[in-house]
């Protein structure tokens, strides 16, 4: 399976903010239901870093006085792990489980944001997949064919 089958469901999990917006409004994008990723884009549209809710409170407990409004591209990820719509989900899933990874952007070959990859969607999906596989060998077996 290729990450293009995610898009429907990643694409609805994207959340964008410029990269020189204060740190404010990305806690604020972060404090939405089911936002964990906000991805940074500069003034083309690429991927610049991502911001997750661990970065603001690593911020805030050290916020004194004017770094209180420091912007995202000094708080922000720079080195984005991401995957395109054309890699395979399974190869995906294993970079995510080795890192620790809850979230993935999807980018394209311009490293445009297209959607964010979460691990249980990517999960689910597996899961499927193999359920699939296995009604196939299990109808195979018993000789019905294959669907």
């Amino acid at each position: 399976m290729l990450i293009s089958a995610t898009l429907p469901i990643a694409r609805r999990r994207l959340v964008t903010l410029d990269v020189a917006a204060p740190v404010i409004e990305a806690a604020r994008l972060l404090s939405l239901p089911d936002t964990h990723l906000v991805v940074a884009c500069d003034r083309d549209g690429a991927m610049s870093g991502v911001l997750t809710k661990s970065d603001i409170v690593r911020q805030i407990s050290h916020c004194t006085g004017c770094s209180c409004t420091e912007g995202v591209a000094n708080i922000m990820t720079r080195d984005i792990v991401k995957c395109r719509p054309e890699d395979h989900l399974r190869s995906v899933w294993d970079v995510m489980k080795s890192r620790a990874l809850k979230q993935v952007p999807i980018s394209d070959a311009q490293s445009r944001p297209m959607g964010v990859l979460y691990a249980n969607d990517a999960l689910q999906l597996l899961l499927k997949e193999a359920e699939y596989e296995e009604d196939l060998l299990r109808d195979y077996v018993m000789g019905m064919g294959y669907r």
